[in-house]
């Protein structure tokens, strides 16, 4: 396979059939292949999380990325639409739902589609990978560090969000779980409690916890860990591999 890809930006029918913008990108070349919803962190729909979306295709994936918050500031700076999500508490979480449908509707539409389709989120998007995989008919997810699928978000916490726990049992594929042992949101307990719950729901899912803090993938911040990413970006390709296949 070569590296040679095309992305672009495009417009998909996200919740409730709103029409919504979305970042895709595709390997050159005809053969079938899974594809990848990407779901941006809280700082927005930016040029960090386009680059992981390129990752992706160079991996030979489908992939897009949905700008969660196109209703709140159409055309925005992603700081700008941030803000804006942010100060009306967020990205509804059935929206949210309805937003990852789409996106993935979109990549199964797509004549390269083998029909496999993951998610995977970073930050509040891992969060809602996990619920996006509770809740649609998806075939692999992967949350990197993701706040309150289980604990109890402070009566201060800046979006209006709470855990998944309720949710959990109901999960429909795969999960891989990515953490760091120095973060607090998660913390190692709240991981330990999804474990707990994964299991004793007889879910299949694989973790894997660096000594790190939040937002070790982060190539832009002073979160970031080479070899916890590095390590991470390992575990993501073989993960799907295994499930988004052909």
């Amino acid at each position: 396979m070569g590296d040679s890809l095309h992305a672009t930006t495009v417009s998909i029918s996200g919740d409730g059939g709103d029409e919504i913008e979305a970042y895709l990108a595709r390997p050159d070349g005809d053969e079938r292949r899974g594809g990848i919803v990407v779901i941006h962190h809280l700082p927005g729909y930016d040029r960090a999380t386009k680059e992981i979306v390129r990752r992706f295709a160079e991996l030979g994936y489908d992939a897009i990325c949905p700008n969660l918050f196109f209703r709140e500031a159409p055309g925005a700076a992603p700081d700008d639409a941030a803000a804006a999500a942010r100060a009306l508490g967020g990205v509804p979480d059935d929206r949210l739902v309805g937003d990852v449908a789409g996106a993935a509707a979109h990549l199964r539409a797509l004549p390269s589609s083998n029909g496999k389709v993951g998610v995977i989120g970073y930050c509040s998007g891992g969060r809602q990978s996990v619920l996006a995989a509770c809740r649609l008919d998806l075939d692999a997810a992967v949350d990197c560090y993701g706040a309150y699928v289980t604990g109890t978000p402070p009566e201060d916490f800046p979006i209006k969000v709470s855990n998944l726990v309720d949710q959990l049992p109901g999960l429909r594929c795969p999960l891989l779980g990515l953490f760091g042992n120095d973060d607090a949101r998660p913390s190692p307990a709240h991981v330990d409690e999804l474990e707990k719950i994964l299991t004793a729901n007889g879910k299949t899912y694989e973790f894997h916890r660096y000594d790190a803090g939040h937002g070790f993938f982060a190539v832009d911040r002073p979160s970031y860990r080479v070899a916890a990413a590095n390590d991470g970006w390992e575990r993501i390709a073989d993960f799907f591999a295994t499930y988004l296949a052909a």
